[in-house]
C-alpha cells in the first residue's frame, strides 16, 4: 500500500484550480509494509520515514481526471503499520459531513508508461 500525503500550490485560489495547472500539485508517497507501530495523535511528520531519500517525477492523480499536474516525491524508505491502522485507513470517507458515506477505495490506477518522463534520485 502506499500513502499519499497531497499539497497543493498556494499560488492558486483553490485546490480545483490548482489541479489543472502543470505546477499545481505535489504529492508524497509514502510506502507503507503491514508491521506494528502507533500514531499518537495525528502529526503528519509521524507517516514520514526516517531516511528521507526519494524518487521524483512529473505524473497524474490516480484518480479520475487523471490531470497531469502532480509532482510526485516517492520515499524510498517504507513505514510500518499495523492490522488495525490498515482498517483504519480503508474506513477513511472522501464524503464530507451530511453526504452519504463513500468509502476510499479502488483510488489507484495501475503503473504507466514513463512516456520519456524523466525519473531523478535524492540519492546515489
Amino acid at each position: 500500500m502506499m500513502l499519499h500525503l497531497v499539497h497543493w500550490n498556494t499560488k492558486y485560489p483553490s485546490f480545483g484550480e490548482a489541479a489543472s495547472k502543470s505546477d499545481g500539485l505535489a504529492v508524497v508517497g509514502v510506502f507503507l509494509k503491514g508491521t506494528q507501530t502507533t500514531f499518537p495523535g495525528f502529526d503528519p511528520t509521524t507517516l514520514l520515514p526516517g531516511c528521507l531519500d526519494y524518487w521524483t517525477y512529473d505524473g497524474s492523480l490516480t484518480t479520475p481526471p487523471l490531470l497531469e499536474s502532480v509532482t510526485w516525491i516517492v520515499c524510498k524508505e517504507t513505514i510500518s503499520v499495523s492490522p488495525a491502522q490498515m482498517a483504519s485507513f480503508r474506513a477513511l470517507q472522501f464524503s464530507g459531513a451530511g453526504e452519504a458515506a463513500c468509502c476510499m477505495v479502488d483510488n489507484y490506477r495501475p503503473p504507466q508508461p514513463l512516456k520519456g518522463r524523466a525519473v531523478k534520485a535524492s540519492f546515489q
